[in-house]
């Protein structure tokens, strides 16, 4: 894959390589690693990786803590935030799910 696999930053080509790296992925970090290896747009691929596989498996606790730590501050506090407003949204989604299933 790797050997043969060229640059091209198009959606055609990078969105079909970014889903199928998720499929063939374990975890979060065995996604990243093969996002990365698949040669090309690299960034675009993994990014894309990254995003799908956040919401499917989650990131490990102690890769998002060293990440937390080495982004500056003001980054830092963007992304705590978005983190704490998709809590409240879900709690708020599930409240109003129980509320429902009582009636």
């Amino acid at each position: 894959m790797q050997e043969t696999n060229t640059f091209d930053g198009t959606c055609k080509k990078t969105v079909p390589q970014a889903i199928f790296v998720f499929l063939q992925s374990n975890n979060f970090e065995d996604s990243i690693r093969k996002a990365i290896s698949i040669g090309g747009d690299t960034d675009t691929i993994a990014c894309m990786v990254g995003s799908i596989s956040e919401a499917y498996y989650g990131i490990p606790k102690d890769l998002r803590n060293k990440a937390l730590k080495v982004m500056p501050e003001e980054l830092r506090k963007t992304i705590i935030s978005a983190y704490e407003m998709k809590r409240q949204n879900e709690t708020q989604k599930e409240i109003k799910n129980d509320i429902e299933q009582e009636r």
